[in-house]
Protein backbone atom coordinates (compact mmCIF):
# COMPACT_ATOMS: atom_id res chain seq x y z
CA UNK A 1 0.00 0.00 0.00
CA UNK A 2 1.00 3.23 -0.68
CA UNK A 3 0.21 7.19 0.33
CA UNK A 4 -1.57 6.04 2.99
CA UNK A 5 -4.76 8.21 3.57
CA UNK A 6 -4.29 9.76 7.25
CA UNK A 7 -7.33 9.57 9.48
CA UNK A 8 -8.17 12.96 10.99
CA UNK A 9 -11.46 11.82 13.49
CA UNK A 10 -13.82 10.21 11.90
CA UNK A 11 -14.46 10.28 8.19
CA UNK A 12 -17.37 12.37 6.56
CA UNK A 13 -19.42 10.50 4.18
CA UNK A 14 -17.35 9.65 1.11
CA UNK A 15 -18.50 8.74 -2.86
CA UNK A 16 -16.93 5.15 -3.83
CA UNK A 17 -16.93 4.77 -7.55
CA UNK A 18 -16.37 1.43 -8.56
CA UNK A 19 -15.38 -0.22 -11.34
CA UNK A 20 -16.92 -4.00 -12.00
CA UNK A 21 -14.84 -6.69 -13.76
CA UNK A 22 -11.89 -7.04 -12.12
CA UNK A 23 -13.06 -4.83 -9.20
CA UNK A 24 -15.93 -6.02 -7.82
CA UNK A 25 -16.60 -9.20 -9.51
CA UNK A 26 -14.23 -11.91 -11.21
CA UNK A 27 -15.99 -12.79 -14.91
CA UNK A 28 -13.48 -13.61 -17.22
CA UNK A 29 -14.69 -17.41 -17.99
CA UNK A 30 -18.15 -15.40 -18.27
CA UNK A 31 -16.86 -12.88 -20.91
CA UNK A 32 -13.84 -15.98 -22.54
CA UNK A 33 -17.11 -18.10 -23.28
CA UNK A 34 -19.43 -15.40 -24.81
CA UNK A 35 -16.55 -14.21 -26.81
CA UNK A 36 -15.93 -17.87 -28.10
CA UNK A 37 -19.00 -18.23 -28.79
CA UNK A 38 -19.06 -15.51 -31.40
CA UNK A 39 -15.78 -16.49 -33.02
CA UNK A 40 -17.57 -20.06 -32.97
CA UNK A 41 -20.08 -18.57 -35.47
CA UNK A 42 -17.59 -17.55 -37.86
CA UNK A 43 -15.34 -21.23 -38.05
CA UNK A 44 -12.52 -19.24 -35.68
CA UNK A 45 -10.50 -20.89 -33.28
CA UNK A 46 -11.30 -19.96 -29.65
CA UNK A 47 -9.37 -17.77 -27.64
CA UNK A 48 -7.39 -18.84 -24.13
CA UNK A 49 -9.02 -17.30 -21.05
CA UNK A 50 -5.70 -15.84 -20.49
CA UNK A 51 -5.52 -13.70 -24.12
CA UNK A 52 -9.53 -12.64 -23.68
CA UNK A 53 -8.62 -10.97 -20.63
CA UNK A 54 -6.01 -8.78 -22.02
CA UNK A 55 -8.55 -7.64 -24.01
CA UNK A 56 -10.99 -6.43 -21.24
CA UNK A 57 -11.53 -3.33 -20.16
CA UNK A 58 -12.44 -0.87 -22.90
CA UNK A 59 -16.61 -1.93 -23.76
CA UNK A 60 -17.50 -4.45 -25.38
CA UNK A 61 -16.89 -3.02 -28.98
CA UNK A 62 -13.44 -2.86 -28.17
CA UNK A 63 -13.61 -6.39 -26.88
CA UNK A 64 -14.93 -7.26 -30.07
CA UNK A 65 -12.19 -5.80 -32.13
CA UNK A 66 -9.66 -7.30 -30.31
CA UNK A 67 -10.85 -10.40 -30.35
CA UNK A 68 -11.38 -10.64 -33.55
CA UNK A 69 -7.86 -10.61 -34.24
CA UNK A 70 -8.25 -9.42 -37.84
CA UNK A 71 -10.55 -11.96 -38.78
CA UNK A 72 -12.59 -11.06 -41.95
CA UNK A 73 -16.02 -10.14 -39.62
CA UNK A 74 -17.92 -7.12 -39.53
CA UNK A 75 -17.65 -5.53 -35.94
CA UNK A 76 -21.38 -4.68 -35.61
CA UNK A 77 -22.45 -8.14 -36.25
CA UNK A 78 -19.51 -9.30 -33.74
CA UNK A 79 -20.06 -7.01 -31.02
CA UNK A 80 -24.08 -8.10 -30.76
CA UNK A 81 -22.97 -11.79 -30.76
CA UNK A 82 -20.77 -11.69 -28.07
CA UNK A 83 -23.56 -9.18 -26.23
CA UNK A 84 -26.03 -11.95 -26.99
CA UNK A 85 -24.18 -14.80 -25.53
CA UNK A 86 -23.43 -12.88 -22.34
CA UNK A 87 -26.70 -11.80 -21.79
CA UNK A 88 -27.90 -15.57 -21.95
CA UNK A 89 -25.03 -16.94 -19.59
CA UNK A 90 -23.69 -13.81 -17.58
CA UNK A 91 -23.73 -14.89 -13.96
CA UNK A 92 -22.87 -19.15 -14.02
CA UNK A 93 -19.07 -18.67 -13.81
CA UNK A 94 -18.82 -15.18 -12.45
CA UNK A 95 -17.99 -14.61 -8.34
CA UNK A 96 -17.21 -11.62 -6.50
CA UNK A 97 -14.00 -11.30 -5.30
CA UNK A 98 -13.18 -12.06 -1.49
CA UNK A 99 -14.25 -9.46 0.78
CA UNK A 100 -16.30 -7.68 -1.58
CA UNK A 101 -20.12 -8.20 -0.35
CA UNK A 102 -18.59 -7.53 3.13
CA UNK A 103 -17.03 -4.79 2.57
CA UNK A 104 -19.66 -2.86 0.25
CA UNK A 105 -22.10 -3.62 3.36
CA UNK A 106 -20.11 -2.35 5.48
CA UNK A 107 -18.91 1.26 3.52
CA UNK A 108 -22.72 1.95 3.45
CA UNK A 109 -23.89 1.10 6.77
CA UNK A 110 -20.85 3.46 7.60
CA UNK A 111 -22.90 5.93 6.06
CA UNK A 112 -20.32 6.18 3.15
CA UNK A 113 -22.37 6.15 -0.79
CA UNK A 114 -21.75 3.85 -3.38
CA UNK A 115 -21.56 4.24 -7.27
CA UNK A 116 -20.61 2.11 -10.10
CA UNK A 117 -19.09 3.05 -13.35
CA UNK A 118 -18.10 0.57 -15.63
CA UNK A 119 -17.82 0.00 -18.89
CA UNK A 120 -19.78 -3.04 -19.33
CA UNK A 121 -23.24 -2.06 -21.34
CA UNK A 122 -25.41 -1.00 -18.71
CA UNK A 123 -27.51 -3.76 -18.04
CA UNK A 124 -25.42 -5.98 -18.01
CA UNK A 125 -23.83 -4.73 -15.25
CA UNK A 126 -27.03 -3.42 -12.93
CA UNK A 127 -28.27 -7.27 -13.64
CA UNK A 128 -25.29 -8.48 -11.92
CA UNK A 129 -25.75 -5.96 -8.56
CA UNK A 130 -29.39 -7.49 -9.02
CA UNK A 131 -27.68 -11.00 -8.75
CA UNK A 132 -25.30 -10.68 -5.78
CA UNK A 133 -27.76 -8.47 -4.12
CA UNK A 134 -25.54 -4.71 -4.40
CA UNK A 135 -28.43 -3.12 -5.67
CA UNK A 136 -30.04 -1.61 -2.29
CA UNK A 137 -26.21 -0.68 -1.24
CA UNK A 138 -25.71 1.81 -4.58
CA UNK A 139 -26.96 5.09 -5.06
CA UNK A 140 -25.70 5.25 -8.58
CA UNK A 141 -24.64 2.66 -11.24
CA UNK A 142 -23.60 3.89 -14.98
CA UNK A 143 -22.59 0.90 -17.33
CA UNK A 144 -21.57 1.92 -21.20
CA UNK A 145 -24.48 3.33 -23.08
CA UNK A 146 -25.84 5.31 -19.99
CA UNK A 147 -23.29 8.13 -20.84
CA UNK A 148 -21.85 9.54 -24.09
CA UNK A 149 -18.24 8.62 -23.31
CA UNK A 150 -16.73 5.40 -21.93
CA UNK A 151 -13.91 5.39 -19.45
CA UNK A 152 -11.13 6.54 -19.35
CA UNK A 153 -13.65 9.73 -20.21
CA UNK A 154 -14.25 11.60 -17.06
CA UNK A 155 -18.16 11.79 -18.38
CA UNK A 156 -19.09 8.58 -16.51
CA UNK A 157 -17.67 9.26 -13.31
CA UNK A 158 -18.80 13.42 -13.61
CA UNK A 159 -22.28 11.98 -14.03
CA UNK A 160 -22.31 9.83 -11.36
CA UNK A 161 -20.93 12.53 -8.84
CA UNK A 162 -23.96 14.66 -9.83
CA UNK A 163 -26.23 11.68 -9.72
CA UNK A 164 -24.78 11.27 -6.14
CA UNK A 165 -24.81 14.78 -4.47
CA UNK A 166 -20.93 14.61 -4.63
CA UNK A 167 -17.74 17.07 -5.55
CA UNK A 168 -14.60 15.55 -6.34
CA UNK A 169 -13.26 16.17 -2.81
CA UNK A 170 -15.01 13.68 -1.54
CA UNK A 171 -15.13 10.96 -4.33
CA UNK A 172 -12.79 7.86 -4.87
CA UNK A 173 -12.84 6.07 -8.15
CA UNK A 174 -11.53 2.51 -7.49
CA UNK A 175 -10.96 -0.27 -9.97
CA UNK A 176 -8.19 -2.75 -11.14
CA UNK A 177 -7.02 -0.80 -14.50
CA UNK A 178 -5.37 1.96 -16.33
CA UNK A 179 -9.29 3.25 -17.47
CA UNK A 180 -10.40 3.79 -14.26
CA UNK A 181 -7.36 5.63 -13.24
CA UNK A 182 -7.01 8.02 -16.35
CA UNK A 183 -11.07 8.38 -15.79
CA UNK A 184 -10.13 9.49 -12.24
CA UNK A 185 -7.68 12.09 -13.11
CA UNK A 186 -9.52 13.97 -15.48
CA UNK A 187 -12.26 13.75 -13.34
CA UNK A 188 -9.98 15.16 -10.50
CA UNK A 189 -11.04 12.43 -7.99
CA UNK A 190 -8.60 10.31 -5.98
CA UNK A 191 -7.89 7.00 -7.69
CA UNK A 192 -7.80 3.52 -5.67
CA UNK A 193 -6.33 1.00 -7.38
CA UNK A 194 -6.77 -2.83 -6.58
CA UNK A 195 -4.03 -4.92 -7.43
CA UNK A 196 -5.57 -8.31 -7.10
CA UNK A 197 -7.81 -8.03 -10.33
CA UNK A 198 -7.06 -8.66 -14.14
CA UNK A 199 -6.36 -5.35 -15.40
CA UNK A 200 -3.12 -3.20 -14.89
CA UNK A 201 -1.96 0.36 -14.49
CA UNK A 202 -0.80 1.08 -17.97
CA UNK A 203 1.09 4.17 -17.88
CA UNK A 204 -1.38 5.66 -15.46
CA UNK A 205 -0.49 6.02 -12.01
CA UNK A 206 -2.84 5.28 -8.51
CA UNK A 207 -3.20 7.51 -5.61
CA UNK A 208 -3.41 4.64 -3.03
CA UNK A 209 -2.84 0.93 -4.21
CA UNK A 210 -4.09 -1.93 -2.21
CA UNK A 211 -3.36 -5.39 -2.46
CA UNK A 212 -7.49 -6.37 -2.28
CA UNK A 213 -10.91 -5.61 -1.08
CA UNK A 214 -10.44 -6.45 2.16
CA UNK A 215 -7.09 -4.17 2.74
CA UNK A 216 -8.78 -1.56 1.39
CA UNK A 217 -12.53 -1.61 3.00
CA UNK A 218 -10.34 -2.39 6.66
CA UNK A 219 -8.00 0.85 5.77
CA UNK A 220 -11.20 3.46 5.02
CA UNK A 221 -13.42 1.59 8.28
CA UNK A 222 -10.59 1.78 10.56
CA UNK A 223 -11.13 3.64 13.88
CA UNK A 224 -9.06 6.93 13.73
Amino acid sequence: MENVFPHHGKLPPQLFLFDLDGTLIDSRADIAAAVNQMRARHDLPPLPLERVVTYVGDGVRVLAQRALEGAPVELDAAVNEISAAYAADLTSRTTPYPGVTDGLRALHSAGHHLGLVTNKPGPHARRLLDHFGWTPLFSVALGGGDTAELKPSPLPLQTAMLRAGHAADTTWMVGDHHTDLAAARRAGVRAIFLANGFGNTGTEQADWTFPDFAAFTAHFLASP
